[in-house]
């Protein structure tokens, strides 16, 4: 299991971070879309399987640990399941995390939740 993290391939901005195993990284590698292992599923995830907010990936990076980077094209512009354009949207404001970020669309529009 190794982390990786999607990054926006146009503006450069972390979109999201997940984890991979041997298995979802080929999977990303053969299809050109972002697989990854879900740790609450307990399975594969290829990403925008429910929402269609797919990630094609432009280009895959290691680092010198083999943490893995992904330069990623975002299908419908929304990498979090929150309908915000990131999953980093808490800042650190003092002692409190505020959501900084505009949710861009409604997740019950998405996944009827």
């Amino acid at each position: 299991m190794i982390p990786a993290i999607a990054q926006d391939a146009t503006g450069g901005g972390v979109l999201m971070f997940a984890f991979m195993n041997r298995q979802s990284l080929q999977a990303t590698v053969d299809g050109g879309t972002a697989v990854y292992w879900s740790r609450s599923r307990q399975r594969l995830w290829r990403k925008g399987e429910q929402s269609g907010h797919v990630q094609r990936a432009r280009s895959i990076r290691a680092d010198c640990d083999g943490d893995v980077l992904l330069s990623i094209d975002q299908e419908g512009g929304i990498a979090c399941h929150t309908g915000r354009e990131s999953c980093f949207f808490y800042q650190l404001q003092g002692d409190v995390w505020v959501a900084v970020d505009p949710v861009l669309k409604d997740p019950k529009d998405t996944y009827g939740k």
